[in-house]
């Protein structure tokens, strides 16, 4: 066991618990099936750290993902990644490009979403923007729901989501994906897209 530690690096479970421990989040066994996450208050709201595995046919493709449902108020959606990542994504019907006015953001990031004055209200947030800049990888999203294999959530539900490839264990970035999550949940209040509502929604 210490010769793999000293190969890989301490274990995805070593650093979910240090994590735990430094931010008061809970580490949720979730068995075979499941497989285990982290979960955190903030709030009314529960952020969920956990790995979902997409199988190519050839290969398996690990994923890290944090997930937050949130009662969404008016509809308000955006996709925010990095210029060059998943440009495909861009293409889907109903989402428009949108430039906040700020030059380096603007340059590093795609921004798209349905709605562009509250798109600018939002990125206009600093501590956003910097908490995305932060990030080497970003893919951050609000999504209508879970998809086929996921929660089916109620009517006015909507999930906050931020996914990447492969496991990440920093403790430090992890923390700031949290935090991520909780200013961005506490704009979209401000703004009046989300409620201060707890959903009836276990992921």
């Amino acid at each position: 066991m210490a010769i793999l530690r000293a190969l890989f690096g301490p274990s995805k479970e070593e650093i979910w618990r240090q994590l735990c421990a430094e931010i008061g989040a809970q580490y949720v066994d979730g068995g075979f099936w499941r497989g285990n996450r982290v979960q955190a208050r903030h709030k009314e709201w529960t952020v969920t750290l956990d790995i979902y595995t997409v199988s190519t046919g050839q290969s398996h493709i690990q994923y890290t993902r944090l997930r937050a449902p949130y009662v969404n108020a008016d509809g308000f959606r955006f996709r925010v990644y990095r210029a060059g990542f998943l440009s495909e994504l861009g293409k889907r019907l109903g989402m428009q490009d949108v430039e906040i006015g700020r030059e380096e953001f603007d340059r590093d990031f795609v921004i798209k979403g349905n709605d562009e004055a509250r798109l600018n209200w939002f990125f206009s947030n600093e501590k956003i923007r910097a908490l995305l800049q932060a990030q080497p990888e970003v893919q951050f999203e609000v999504v209508d729901d879970e998809g086929w294999f996921g929660a089916d959530f109620p009517q006015g539900v909507d999930e906050l989501r931020f996914q990447v490839r492969g496991v990440i264990k920093d403790v430090e970035r992890l923390k700031q994906l949290f935090e991520l999550f909780a200013v961005t949940l506490d704009e979209l209040c401000a703004m009046g897209s989300a409620y201060l509502n707890k959903p009836e929604v276990e992921l």
